[in-house]
């Protein structure tokens, strides 16, 4: 099956999607290979713990986060980037509200569906 965006998204044209919990994203771009999204944290949002078999960049555009990959805890901040590892546990909690860029190779076929996303839902406060 073959899926691709737009080629040029327009952000300010397009509405959040709504993830619960204090998380939005918004669709940047993808193919087969790489699927690249937009999201947005509320202070206190968590990312609950999960694992999957892509491979995941992410850059902090804003805000202040506390990752934790395979057991190891570190905070990063605007202008921050995180790498994943296919299949590492990993979570994340917004210490102060901001946005991250993830970035995903293969696509993430389960995002595409219009299923909710398992581990957003839960919000500190």
């Amino acid at each position: 099956m073959n899926r691709f965006s737009e080629k040029y998204i327009i952000t300010k044209e397009m509405e959040w999607e709504d993830l619960g919990g204090g998380v939005s994203r918004k669709f940047l771009g993808y193919d087969n290979q790489i699927m690249m999204v937009k999201v947005k944290f509320e202070k206190g949002a968590l990312g609950s713990p999960h694992q999957h078999f892509h491979t995941q960049a992410t850059y902090v555009v804003s805000g202040k986060f506390e990752f934790e990959i395979d057991g190891v805890k570190q905070i990063v901040e605007g202008g921050d980037g995180v790498y994943i590892e296919p299949n590492l546990l990993h979570s994340a909690v917004c210490m102060e509200e901001g946005m991250l860029i993830d970035t995903f190779s293969p696509v993430r076929e389960d995002f595409l569906t219009g299923g909710g996303v398992s581990y957003f839902g839960d919000k500190q406060t």
